[in-house]
């Protein structure tokens, strides 16, 4: 894998297995709406997601590192970021 892609462990494990993904943007809980609703929308769709097999994987560009799926903790700071 090159250093400037990182995909969260559930994410590879289902891409790897065949199972379905969805990518999410970031930007709405980036930009989009204020914290803390920014976060809840992000973890409600997610719970949708979940509770139909697929595993949601947020999409974000931080630090040069394309990523796909965040940590709760780097959700947090993004949802944080447009205060």
């Amino acid at each position: 894998p090159s250093p400037c892609v990182r995909l969260l462990p559930e994410v590879a494990e289902a891409l790897r297995l065949g199972r379905p993904v969805v990518a999410l943007e970031s930007t709405i809980v980036a930009h989009g709406m204020p914290y803390p609703q920014n976060l809840e929308l992000a973890k409600d769709v997610s719970q949708i997601l979940r509770s139909k097999g697929v595993v949601p994987a947020t999409i974000a560009i931080k630090d040069g590192v394309f990523k796909a799926g965040l940590h709760p903790d780097e959700m947090i700071n993004l949802a944080k970021a447009g205060e």
